[in-house]
């Protein structure tokens, strides 16, 4: 064992960083806290949380050694996921260096067990600065163990924004009046288009155009088969792999209809483990789900659920739909845009008994602070009439005066029934600071 960290240790002492793309999350803020957290960072597998954690390693090496700075990756196959490992880590250390550890990284340390007890036993009694980064929520603020509450700092990255994507292919674009200036106006479509369909995961954006589908593909087997199937012990692998099928060619789904579905494919599975196959998916950064507003616990359950991908790429790679749902692309990503602007918990969908609906509800404390409507092409005067008409019914009944729908090239400001509607471009929305 302590053969085992002593190697593992002087790998990273030798290591040399890579080349590091700047994300809009800057981890610096969070040294030197005058409280002692643990900084949490969370998210998506291989949306860029070891590159994030470099680019801080980095700016310290500035200023302080290797032997201070340490990182280590669990999912090394060197490591056993035994408990006597962490407990040895630090008396190995000391007995190899002559410098304290000033900051500790652990990458993906959720695999190991008693991990959480390690941590807190560290955190009170070393003077160390610990990041550690998970791609489960085991270790995200939803499922955190009891004896790291109050003691954890969560940060989520996601794939990058469209902004990041930008500037992760080179791309410097000023925002302001770019309609009047084609070339530039032309690009900055073409990269749209792009995004929207290959999303922003930081290997799938600099792949070539050959090889995106397939590295896709690659990670949705290794989310099934790690993040899902491993972890949670599952059973009936073909009745999940056909249920993830389903729900990737939906935009909305209830439990009764996905257990039907696969009865009538030849699947046998109950109810309570579909429910608890949508969340195994769910924990894995994967899928995330929108509920109904509604003050009614029951209409919230009764009603279905719409599920959204945490990278638009995920659904050109997996659909089996034939051609390209731009409705769908353009709504997928705006609410993981909305999602990454801190709406976790406070996004809904609004809809009534005669089908009118309204994208997304977006919650502040326990009023409607703002309503959104996503429609591709709104030059269509049937879809632009049914568009705002819901919108203005959602507004009446939720009491709510700030209307925007987003679509793909109108970029003004209306005014329906005394209600002002923002109608903004895709772009522009994504382009927001």
């Amino acid at each position: 064992m302590n053969e085992t960290i002593k190697t593992i240790l002087f790998y990273w002492i030798e290591k040399d960083l890579p080349i590091i793309r700047k994300r809009s999350i800057d981890l610096r803020k969070y040294l030197g806290m005058e409280s002692r957290k643990i900084v949490v960072i969370t998210g998506f597998r291989r949306a860029g949380k070891t590159f994030l954690v470099y680019d801080l390693i980095k700016h310290l090496l500035k200023d302080h050694s290797r032997e201070e700075v340490i990182y280590i990756n669990f999912n090394d196959e060197r490591i056993p996921p035994r408990t006597e490992f962490l407990s040895e880590i630090m008396p190995v250390f000391r007995s190899t260096f002559e410098k304290d550890i000033k900051f500790l990284f652990m990458d993906e340390i959720q695999e190991m067990p008693d991990w959480s007890k390690w941590l807190r036993r560290i955190n009170d009694n070393e003077d160390i600065q610990i990041f550690v980064t998970g791609s489960s929520s085991k270790v995200s603020s939803r499922e955190i163990p009891t004896e790291l509450r109050g003691r954890a700092l969560e940060v989520e990255l996601f794939p990058l924004s469209f902004r990041e994507f930008l500037v992760f292919q080179d791309i410097s674009i000023d925002p302001k009046d770019i309609q009047h200036r084609k070339r530039e106006f032309a690009l900055l479509m073409k990269k749209l288009d792009e995004y929207l369909t290959y999303g922003g995961l930081p290997e799938v954006v600099q792949a070539s155009l050959a090889l995106k589908t397939d590295i896709l593909q690659d990670y949705y087997r290794t989310i099934v088969a790690a993040d899902i199937i491993e972890r949670f012990h599952v059973q009936n692998e073909v009745a999940l792999k056909a249920m993830m099928t389903l729900l990737i060619n939906s935009t909305r789904y209830s439990v009764s209809k996905l257990c039907n579905t696969l009865k009538s494919q030849g699947h046998v599975i109950g109810k309570s483990t579909l429910i608890n196959y949508i969340e195994y998916i769910k924990t894995s950064y994967y899928m995330f789900t929108l509920n109904i507003h509604s003050r009614k616990v029951k209409d919230s359950m009764q009603y279905p659920r719409k599920p959204y991908f945490i990278d638009n790429g995920f659904i050109t790679a997996l659909s089996t739909r034939y051609g390209k749902d731009m409705g769908r692309s353009y709504e997928n990503c705006v609410a993981v845009e909305i999602l990454r602007r801190g709406y976790r918990e406070r996004m809904f969908y609004w809809g009534d008994d005669r089908g009118w609906e309204v994208d997304f509800v977006l919650m502040s404390d326990d009023r409607v602070d703002k309503l959104v409507q996503v429609c591709y092409d709104l030059n269509h005067p049937d879809t632009r009439d049914r568009e705002i008409r819901a919108l203005l019914k959602a507004s009446r009944e939720l009491n709510c005066s700030n209307l925007v729908i987003i679509n793909k090239d109108i970029d003004r400001v209306e005014t329906h029934r005394n209600k002002k509607i923002d109608i903004i471009p895709l772009w522009r929305f994504l382009m927001e600071e």
